[in-house]
């Protein structure tokens, strides 16, 4: 049998945290009250392996974690290559806010501005013989800038011809003035007229083309006297990579990420054509897709060329809207002999490397392919523009 002295000892060793149990209550008879006692979490013991999770009520009033952010890992620091990387795209954004766009511009240069009354007819004429693919657009009647005429006002006059066959024989009478009519009848995009003061900041000039999704920008100032709109110059993606690449040698060298690690360029659905294709077929692929250059490849699509949104200019010189039947092959031997080619990279070329080419040669974009030589990527010029301008900088997209 059990001792009672020791039974009566555990009860009497119970702490002042300890609440009496029913049968406690029935044995001892009339019981006094008892002010009530406050239990906490640390004072009520629990057999081994039976605890409970207690919250205090202060803890409702949190808001509990997501578990997405409860799994979420610290940050890793970065490491010397991405401080360097950071260091250097910020240097040249610094470099781009203090230079004007009129920088940019050679210390002579030619500009041709076609009058918005020329036949559509004789400005492919004038572009081909001044070897210039695009030209500001003015308007006499007003004395103002009407706009940017390039290959893409081309490629909707071609879908024009082609959705509206019997209407040819007005094409030939088309004016520059009436690209507005012909882009409502196809229901493209309106023609470009954005522009920038050029001695605004030349930063500013790369955030309003990339919000445009232009790839060139007239500048266009205002005279003092008269109050009349002057166009002073045309400048381009490229040649505000090159004015980079040229004056900020020592920021682009430290951006040595490789494309794959920065992910540049576009990889996934890439269109492409084969030489046998017609220009037509081409130029409806590179307006279904919005793109401005269609790879040409082979059966084991390793790249041959490169089809560019300018070389449906001399398939259409002097209105011979027949030849765009001709195929892929055929226009590309009616480019300049001046033709800058085509430049290609790896995905394990650095960003610094591209900087390299951009300063030395013509580049207008970069083909991505694997080591035997076939199709990877597209890099454009918007790419690595929008990259180096906007880069940890993704919520201030809408700026200036």
């Amino acid at each position: 049998m059990d001792d009672p002295s020791s039974s009566s000892a555990s009860k009497d060793n119970a702490g002042p945290g300890s609440m009496p149990t029913s049968h406690q209550q029935q044995s001892s008879g009339a019981v006094p009250p008892q002010p009530p006692v406050v239990a906490t979490a640390a004072s009520i013991a629990r057999p081994h392996g039976h605890e409970l999770p207690f919250v205090t009520p202060s803890s409702y009033l949190r808001p509990r974690p997501s578990s997405a952010a409860a799994r979420k890992m610290p940050e890793k620091p970065p490491s010397p290559l991405d401080k360097d990387q950071i260091e250097g795209l910020r240097a040249i954004r610094d470099f781009l806010k203090v230079r004007t766009s009129y920088d940019v511009l050679p210390l002579s240069f030619r500009l041709i501005v076609l009058d918005n009354d020329l036949l559509i007819k004789k400005s492919l004429n004038i572009l081909i013989q001044n070897a210039i693919v695009s030209a500001p657009l003015w308007d006499s009647h007003n004395s103002r800038f009407a706009g940017l005429l390039t290959a893409t006002d081309y490629i909707n006059v071609i879908q024009y011809y082609c959705q509206f066959p019997d209407e040819m024989h007005k094409l030939e009478h088309f004016r520059l003035s009436s690209l507005r009519d012909i882009e409502k009848a196809i229901g493209a995009s309106p023609l470009e007229t954005v522009s920038v003061n050029p001695m605004r900041p030349l930063y500013e000039a790369c955030r309003r083309m990339l919000k445009t999704r232009a790839r060139r920008i007239p500048l266009v100032d205002v005279d003092d006297e008269t109050g009349r709109e002057m166009v002073v110059s045309v400048i381009t993606q490229y040649r505000i990579l090159k004015f980079i690449a040229v004056n900020n040698e020592h920021n682009t060298v430290l951006l040595k990420k490789s494309l794959r690690e920065i992910g540049l360029g576009s990889y996934k659905n890439l269109a492409t054509a084969k030489m046998n294709d017609s220009v037509l077929n081409v130029v409806d692929l590179m307006v279904k897709q919005n793109i401005s250059c269609v790879p040409i490849v082979d059966g084991h699509n390793r790249l041959l060329n490169v089809f560019e949104a300018v070389d449906i200019i001399p398939c259409i010189k002097g209105g011979m809207y027949e030849e765009l039947s001709s195929s892929v092959g055929e226009a590309l031997c009616r480019r300049p002999d001046d033709s800058p080619g085509i430049y290609t990279c790896s995905p394990e070329d650095r960003l610094d490397s591209i900087f390299d080419t951009v300063r030395k040669s013509r580049v207008h974009r970069l083909i991505v392919v694997d080591d035997d030589n076939r199709l990877v990527g597209v890099i454009s010029l918007s790419d690595i523009l929008k990259y180096v301008l906007l880069h940890g900088e993704e919520d201030d997209i809408k700026g200036p």
